[in-house]
């Protein structure tokens, strides 16, 4: 019974489709097949399943199970959670790999899945080689595998909770955005110190509230709000599976991705002097700089929670973070983006800091920068752009890092152009100490775009 799935849904680093279009239960059971084999041919048999939040998870997460059973896998179901949770079971409950099913943070009608395959991120080739094993499928053979509910829950909070060691309560305002880990925070939070004022923590997948992700100004505006009210001394949000987070200080002001890494990295480099830190392309010069000062190794990685968590791995490094809000800690933890985890660590900073957050904000250079700009461009074109430039750029003598599309250092600041992993579109970004300089890095960046008969996007 080959399975062919709509082209679209195979990403880079999870499956994601719009549920009655292109995601249907026939897809996630061909899926929990194709994975079970898999898993077989490298001697792997028993998988944790977890699901979010999401109206049409429940029906996915079955038909996922059905597929693995089908194929011989045991399946260590843990029910409702973030996925987080999910990773969580992967790495202490002795099975061999783990599926999600999880829109993330994505419109109400979308859903999906993440994996995790022996310890290790399952992403790029292997997806689309899911794709093809489930093309090769036939009648299956052999006996189903068995299937066992485990609670985790109470045991994920509490190692969350263990690594807390502050002494001076704080405020603090949740927003879980009605997402998977609304039940996680209320358990952690009873847990905690201080007072905390929770917002939107009942799960529910319509996103009554707003939309759960944090990387978009306006979701966190009732945060914002919250904050102000009751005199907090920081906002939480997560998006809605619990892998990114968002943070606001007690002016309310956000702290994006790469500002909130600089608090966590003097943490982490106190007790790890000279260690690697890791941050993607998109990050802040402001990051890398500060790592240096504190006497870690800045590294710049390729942008994508799959391949950061791979080179996390690979480098030995206790931290590592995205700017859209995957944070990765080794230090003291499994490696893996939890951002529920990474707030627990930020108020541990926090209560033993003299220090606000606020006032640890204002200690950062200012710069100016854009937010990330993406502009469509077509599959067949994107990467091709990107290539023309880099050879401009290296015919010209730049000062340029290529890891992942091309970054261009001048006296003005830093400019990036990189093709999106999982959309057809382009992503541009630049930073400087100035609204000058960032005027002539934007020109730069203009002139390259059009000289590969692009148009740069208006800001």
């Amino acid at each position: 019974m080959p399975h062919h799935f709509d082209p679209t849904i195979l990403r880079e680093y999870d499956i994601r489709g719009i549920v009655g279009q292109t995601l249907s239960d026939a897809d996630a059971r061909a899926i929990g097949r194709a994975y079970a084999v898999t898993l077989d041919a490298a001697g792997g048999r028993r998988v944790a399943v977890g699901y979010d939040g999401r109206l049409t998870s429940p029906e996915l997460e079955a038909a996922l199970v059905d597929g693995l059973a089908m194929e011989g896998a045991d399946v260590v179901r843990i029910g409702r959670g973030p996925t987080p949770m999910l990773y969580y079971a992967a790495a202490t409950l002795g099975v061999d790999s783990g599926v999600m099913v999880t829109g993330s943070h994505n419109p109400p009608d979308h859903n999906g899945f993440k994996f995790v395959f022996q310890g290790k991120s399952f992403y790029g080739a292997a997806i689309q080689k899911l794709g093809e094993t489930a093309g090769r499928l036939g009648a299956p053979s052999g006996e189903r595998g068995k299937l066992e509910d485990r609670a985790i829950r109470e045991d994920y909070v509490a190692r969350l909770a263990r690594d807390y060691h502050g002494d001076r309560p704080l405020t603090v305002a949740w927003d879980p955005g009605n997402g998977a880990t609304g039940d996680v925070v209320q358990q952690l939070t009873a847990r905690l110190p201080g007072r905390h004022v929770l917002l939107n923590e009942t799960i529910d997948g319509t996103f009554p509230a707003h939309h759960p992700d944090p990387t978009i100004p306006e979701n966190l505006v009732q945060l914002q709000a919250t904050v102000a009210r009751e005199r907090c001394d920081l906002g939480i949000a997560f998006d809605g599976d619990g892998d990114r987070i968002g943070v606001v200080d007690s002016q309310g002001r956000i702290l994006w991705g790469d500002q909130l890494m600089v608090v966590l990295a003097r943490d982490v480099l106190s007790r790890h002097p000279g260690a690697p830190i890791l941050a993607d392309v998109k990050a802040s010069q402001v990051l890398f700089d500060e790592i240096a000062r504190l006497g870690g190794r800045p590294v710049m990685a390729a942008t994508g929670h799959s391949l950061i968590k791979a080179k996390l791995a690979e480098t030995g490094a206790p931290l590592a973070g995205e700017m859209s809000g995957h944070i990765f800690f080794a230090d003291g933890y499994y490696g893996f983006d939890d951002a529920i985890y990474v707030a627990v660590r930020l108020l541990d900073i926090l209560s033993r800091n003299r220090q606000s957050l606020a006032e640890m904000r204002d200690e950062l250079p200012v710069v100016v920068n854009t937010p990330e700009l993406r502009f469509d461009c077509p599959e067949s074109r994107k990467f091709e752009v990107v290539r023309e430039v880099r050879e401009r750029l290296r015919q010209a003598g730049a000062d340029m890092n290529d890891i992942d599309g091309v970054r261009v250092r001048t006296p003005d600041g830093w400019w990036l152009l990189r093709a999106s992993n999982t959309q057809a579109v382009l992503v541009a970004r630049a930073e400087s100490a100035t609204e000058d300089g960032l005027g002539r890095l934007k020109r730069e960046l203009v002139a390259q775009l059009a000289a590969s008969d692009m148009q740069f996007p208006e800001t």
